[in-house]
């Protein structure tokens, strides 16, 4: 048994499909993953292995009367050949590199979800059987094939706008890796060429091409070879002028190549700092609202909707992702933030110390809230004033 059958199951799951659900727009709701080839260049790796790292540091929190007991497994093993981090580095990389990501859910023979697995299909359809219901039905690499309720994937999209459904493809993106390509070979080839001529001969007379052919080799093997270790260029009358020509590979200026790194940097929004991690808390903070937190929102509204119905939701279950962002701030400023949230019910002894990476305190001592005693509700505002007036009252 496979990873196909493993997720979808043994038996089929494709469904007696009636058409193509009819969208708002002309355009068939078919998405193919052609963007595979932005994953080639070393400039547009970069930038999106940046971002997916970045997005798989976030931790999923899963809450609720039916959440309690997926949150521990949700934030170590989201299925059981992915830990949570894996997952999540693999679903951002898809997004970025395809602009979708669709994920399907791992379901147990009760029906519930209990994981979830990010999918490259080569093709998706969006399909509706006879009853009207809506599919997603997947077209993979090795020929197989399965259909899912639409209601039951998570689907993760950026770049929409023609579609219904599924988003554009990165066409725009295109001149820049052209130009990347061109700058590759530009510099392999310059350097080729430079090292194939190293000296320009004149020769005094005129000679048959066969004897040129045999001054040539006397001449390099004289000159050039590694037997001539003293350094000294020697040549007779036969040979006017001798010139060493300066290898010099060509390659784009600085202006040309910034241009180039600033336009990945737009299309991905991302940065040098972010990339060469030479960010402070300015630029990570940035990033992260611009970026991480757009992932996060995504993952929040997919994956709670594929763990839980819409009545477990309105009873208060939903999967949320968060990033300590003050992991990144000066120590000054992690202190400052601590004390004044401390003892204001805001930052339990534990979470405090995972702000200055330390480990928590054992047998649970770091998990209790605590607030100041001027703090009051107005709850208690009152009673404690009409219990004064009663007091005084008495007396």
């Amino acid at each position: 048994m496979g990873l196909f059958e493993k997720i979808f199951g043994s038996g089929s799951r494709d469904q007696a499909v009636r058409g193509y659900f009819e969208t708002l727009t002309a355009y068939n709701p078919v998405f193919y993953t052609r963007g595979g080839g932005i994953y080639e260049a070393m400039e547009t790796r970069a930038a999106i292995h940046a971002i997916a790292t970045h997005c798989s540091k976030l931790k999923p929190h899963a809450s609720g009367p039916q959440g309690a007991r997926l949150d521990r497994r949700l934030q170590l093993q989201m299925n059981p050949w992915q830990n949570t981090q894996q997952f999540l580095y693999r679903a951002a990389t898809i997004l970025e590199v395809d602009n979708a990501c669709f994920i399907a859910p791992l379901v147990a023979e009760n029906g519930r979800t209990v994981g979830a697995f990010p999918l490259v299909p080569s093709s998706c359809e969006l399909v509706e059987n006879a009853s009207g219901e809506l599919f997603l039905r997947y077209q993979f690499t090795n020929g197989k094939h399965v259909a899912i309720e639409y209601s039951r994937c998570g689907v993760l999209l950026k770049m929409q706008y023609k579609s219904d459904f599924f988003p554009e493809s990165n066409a725009p993106l295109i001149p820049t890796l052209d130009l990347i390509d061109v700058e590759n070979q530009g510099i392999e080839n310059g350097i080729k060429q430079s090292a194939a001529i190293r000296f320009l001969a004149k020769l005094g007379s005129s000679l048959r091409d066969e004897d040129i052919e045999k001054e040539r080799q006397r001449f390099r093997r004289t000159n050039l070879s590694a037997e001539n270790n003293g350094g000294v260029l020697l040549i007779d009358t036969k040979y006017s002028d001798v010139k060493q020509l300066e290898s010099k590979p060509f390659v784009c200026d600085a202006e040309q190549m910034a241009l180039i790194k600033g336009n990945v940097h737009d299309y991905f929004g991302t940065n040098e700092k972010i990339l060469r991690n030479e960010w402070d808390e300015a630029v990570w903070s940035a990033f992260y609202e611009g970026k991480i937190e757009v992932f996060a929102l995504q993952m929040h509204l997919a994956l709670t909707s594929m763990f839980f119905t819409e009545r477990e939701q309105a009873l208060g279950n939903d999967i949320t992702f968060s990033a300590n962002r003050l992991q990144f701030a000066k120590i000054e400023d992690k202190v400052n933030t601590i004390k004044e949230l401390f003892d204001r019910m805001m930052l339990s002894p534990d979470e405090g110390r995972e702000i200055l990476q330390m480990a928590p305190l054992p047998d649970g001592l770091g998990q209790k809230y605590y607030i100041r005693g001027e703090y009051l509700s107005e709850q208690e505002r009152e009673a404690i004033k009409a219990a004064k007036a009663g007091k005084e009252k008495q007396e």
